[in-house]
């Protein structure tokens, strides 16, 4: 079993009112909002947190890209991954975006992520999500109609530039280059594992099955409806004869620790219902743009064949979200429990975690990471033991670490040797 540390880096002290008083978290959110100072605390925060988990033994830590929003904060993933690779040791990378169609041209993701490949030594894990349509469509415009199209001719040319040693031309729909020759190439060959973040998009589960590249669904519905659609997901893997290695999927789950079930409600209750109302509270007109979503996934959905019809109330309590299963909470014996069923029901081999949501404060994100590192995560990993992991990094035996600061002097100018 493989656990990573997932994080959002949203922002911390939208005000009490915000749902009231504003149209969307994403997309329009008002700029007079953000406090530059604030989150200057809080990219530091992120990292220190993402840091912690990766030195307590979480085999990954992930960071993801969103735009014009305040519930995640990292427009560009591949900054956040630099400094992780630079600050952890034997931790994967896993970047769970670049949105491929939004590159111009995408060449730039091929060379970005074979700069991070070999900044930290073949521990990237490359993410090829399609993006919300609150990022492509809106805040990006892209054209809806053709964003699918353009991000297979995208994921083509990148995994081609990867792979293909001599230079080459690329004469596609979107992107026409003369001379595609990527300079670095990535330590991994012949490239760094994939991963496809999906929503419940349907037509992804055979692309990703097709391809072999790594489905996490990436949902805060909860475990309870995420098994509608993972149980799809396998019923597509078993209808194409693929091998039903439970690491090839993976799901993105919130989790809160503590000593007690009073003191898990009272310390991390208010952060959950401000990460579900408040970091969710999203215009239903930006979520789906006419033409983003395929037939076939409407349709999937009015027939409840991926959960993504259900309805959401318009404010959920501390006490819904234990119930729904959108946070697995409690002392770390619980959690546990409820871990082994959530993995063993979605049959999947990753589980991102969530330790940080919301308004969480620091102090309290990193107990949360310590807890569930140390009293639950070890208890998971016998999980799926007898299969082998193909979407895993493959990092160099020997790799070098940081050469410490202090104690450094250099040689006075022009003097070489």
């Amino acid at each position: 079993m493989k656990l990573e540390m997932f994080h959002l880096m949203p922002y911390r002290e939208l005000p009490a009112d915000f749902k009231e008083r504003y149209h969307s978290v994403w997309v329009d959110i008002p700029s007079h909002l953000f406090d530059p100072a604030r989150a200057h605390t809080m990219y530091n925060d992120t990292l220190d947190e993402l840091e912690y988990a990766a030195h307590l033994g979480y085999d990954g830590v992930c960071v993801n890209e969103h735009h014009n929003n305040g519930y995640g904060m990292m427009p560009s993933p591949n900054l956040m991954a630099a400094t992780l690779a630079r600050r952890t040791e034997n931790a994967a990378i896993v970047v769970m975006g670049n949105s491929l169609a939004l590159y111009n041209p995408p060449i730039r993701v091929a060379e970005e992520f074979a700069m991070l490949d070999c900044i930290s030594g073949g521990r990237l894990v490359a993410g090829f999500p399609v993006g919300s349509s609150m990022d492509t469509n809106f805040a990006y415009g892209e054209n809806p109609a053709t964003l699918r199209a353009k991000y297979y001719e995208a994921e083509g040319l990148v995994v081609k530039a990867w792979t293909t040693p001599e230079v080459f031309s690329f004469d596609g729909q979107f992107t026409k280059m003369r001379y595609v020759n990527i300079w670095p190439r990535p330590i991994q060959q012949p490239h760094p594992p994939i991963w496809v973040p999906g929503g419940g998009s349907i037509e992804t589960w055979d692309w990703t099955i097709d391809k072999g590249y790594l489905y996490a669904y990436l949902s805060y519905a909860g475990y309870k409806r995420g098994k509608l659609l993972l149980d799809g997901f396998w019923k597509r893997m078993e209808a194409k004869n693929a091998e039903p290695n439970p690491y090839h999927a993976g799901f993105l789950q919130l989790v809160a620790v503590g000593e007690s079930a009073s003191e898990v409600e009272e310390r991390y209750g208010p952060h959950g219902e401000y990460f579900y109302n408040k970091m969710l509270h999203i215009y239903r007109g930006f979520a789906d743009a006419p033409g983003y979503r395929t037939v076939e996934t409407i349709k999937a959905g009015l027939l409840g064949a991926t959960g993504l019809s259900f309805d959401r109330p318009s404010y959920l309590t501390w006490k819904d979200l234990l119930e729904q299963g959108n946070i697995v909470a409690g002392t770390p014996s619980q959690v546990t429990e409820q871990l082994e069923h959530l993995i063993g029901s979605l049959r999947v081999g990753h589980l991102m975690v969530l330790n940080q949501f919301g308004s969480l404060p620091h102090e309290l994100a990193m107990r949360n990471i310590e807890l569930t590192a140390t009293r639950v995560l070890p208890n998971l990993r016998h999980i799926w033991s007898e299969w082998e992991d193909h979407w895993w990094p493959k990092p160099l035996r020997e790799r070098q670490a940081p050469a410490p600061v202090l104690g450094w002097r250099a040689e006075p100018a022009g003097v070489v040797g």
